[in-house]
């Protein structure tokens, strides 16, 4: 379960403000009234410091006196009696209390002191705490002889101390109440905006989690929060960069292990192919030599027929890894690319007559109007690619009037070569196979003619490193087989 800062922190310094004015509620209720009675205590010998030191100066009948003591019991809401020391003089400042006179001289008649409480006493004064029985008010009084042997009693009402204390934590109360309501709001004021980057951050880390790299920090600021949102920020910059990078070094790598396999699958294929085809050569070649050697035949031309069939079979092996050599160093890109300017229609017509005698023993019809079409490219790789399309034109080439037919035609800034022969159609789901290696849609007649499979793939090859196109396409009465050449 999700718990909100926001709220927790809220609570915490909710209660601490609270628990502060409760404090100052407690203190002000139970300590605050014997505050004051110390503190009135400590006014009282403060007054009667000041009234000796009046009387030591001045006459107890003079103004400069009277006028001392009124401003000293006005200060402190005080009432006085002072008696001279042959009692002939008495000197009272009450606001009218004749009580206090009275008081006095029945304290030193007496020493009566029911309803009295001694606070403090010392040589010449007595503090005390008086209820007086008749009215139940309590005082405070200091009662004692001045330095010049003058009797005095200073009194003060304590009634006045309760109603202070009491409206004092009346007040403390309300203001308590109203700073406790004020303290929430602006708490909640404050820890919003404090809390608001804080909860950004935590979504912005949610959604990194999720490896949602968008979410970005706006703060502008420059404190902790701020600087902590900028660096969260370029960590997840830096993380988006390292993932992709990642994702990138892992797609290569497994491009790099599927290239691999397929590398080694074809090496396991070139290798089974490859002993495929020259596995037939060299059972002829060895059974035919094992035949002349242990003499089986004795005529001649039996002997020039063993030779004859050695020489071709030999032939045929020279022929296949001529081509698979060839192949593997145009896969590899072994072989350098030479480009030079010359013209196609000389290139084709001496392809054509080096095979017009084998079109001919076939009953083979080859028609091709020369044009004079000049191109870049490598010439002797073009020159290999077209005989090995004549070729297979004429081991495919079938029907009641066989012919191949070769065309140049420009198609914007390359040449199209394309070679044609009437015959069978190439199944459709056989013609992204024939650029395969060792690949043979009829093995059997394949074999009569003494195909390997190589010879399109050597075209493939070639055409990939040159950097044009080729294909095959099937027509209405045959095949048809094209390459591209650049013009310009």
């Amino acid at each position: 379960m999700k718990r909100s800062i926001k709220k927790q922190f809220s609570l915490i310094f909710s209660l601490v403000f609270i628990g502060v004015i409760l404090v100052f509620i407690f203190t002000n209720v139970f300590l605050l009234k014997f505050f004051f009675m110390f503190a009135k205590q400590r006014a009282l010998m403060d007054s009667c410091k000041e009234i000796d030191l009046a009387a030591r100066g001045y006459d107890l009948e003079s103004q400069d006196f009277l006028l001392s003591l009124r401003q000293i019991c006005e200060k402190e809401n005080l009432s006085a009696v002072i008696i001279s020391a042959d009692k002939s003089t008495v000197i009272t400042y009450s606001g009218n209390d004749l009580a206090l006179k009275d008081r006095l001289m029945t304290y030193s008649a007496a020493d009566n002191r029911g309803n009295v409480k001694v606070l403090k006493k010392t040589i010449n004064y007595t503090v005390q705490h008086v209820k007086d029985p008749s009215s139940g008010l309590e005082f405070l009084e200091i009662v004692g002889t001045l330095t010049n042997g003058e009797q005095f009693l200073l009194r003060s009402s304590i009634e006045g101390i309760k109603g202070n204390v009491y409206i004092s934590n009346v007040f403390l109360m309300i203001v308590g109440l109203i700073g406790m309501l004020a303290g929430s709001i602006t708490i909640q004021i404050v820890m919003g905006r404090i809390i608001k980057p804080i909860l950004q951050l935590t979504e912005i880390s949610d959604r990194i989690t999720e490896l949602d790299f968008d979410a970005k920090y706006t703060g502008k600021g420059e404190d902790e929060l701020d600087r902590l949102g900028q660096n969260i920020n370029k960590m997840s910059d830096k993380l988006e960069s390292t993932i992709c990078e990642l994702k990138e070094a892992n797609a290569g790598l497994v491009q790099d292990i599927e290239k691999k396999e397929q590398q080694e699958a074809s090496q396991r294929e070139f290798i089974a192919n490859a002993s495929h085809e020259l596995k037939t050569p060299i059972a002829l070649i060895q059974g035919y030599a094992e035949g002349l050697k242990e003499g089986i035949i004795d005529d001649k031309e039996s002997r020039d027929y063993y030779c004859d069939v050695i020489v071709d079979e030999a032939s045929k092996m020279n022929a296949l890894v001529k081509n698979l050599m060839s192949l593997n160093e145009l896969e590899l890109g072994q072989k350098t690319v030479n480009i030079e300017r010359f013209n196609i229609a000389e290139l084709i017509s001496n392809q054509i007559q080096t095979m017009s005698l084998l079109a001919a023993n076939k009953g083979t019809f080859i028609c091709y109007n020369p044009e004079e079409y000049y191109v870049f490219s490598d010439e002797f790789k073009v020159e290999e690619a077209f005989r090995n399309y004549l070729s297979n034109a004429l081991n495919h080439v079938s029907g009641e009037f066989p012919r191949i037919v070769i065309e140049t035609v420009p198609e914007g800034e390359v040449l199209r070569v394309s070679v044609f022969n009437t015959g069978q159609p190439v199944p459709e789901e056989a013609i992204p196979r024939l650029w395969d290696k060792f690949y043979k849609v009829d093995k059997a007649r394949t074999r009569e003619y003494g195909g390997s499979g190589v010879g399109l793939s050597i075209v493939k090859a070639t055409m990939e490193l040159l950097g044009q196109k080729y294909g095959c396409e099937n027509k209405d009465d045959g095949v048809l087989f094209y390459f591209t050449l650049p013009m310009s």
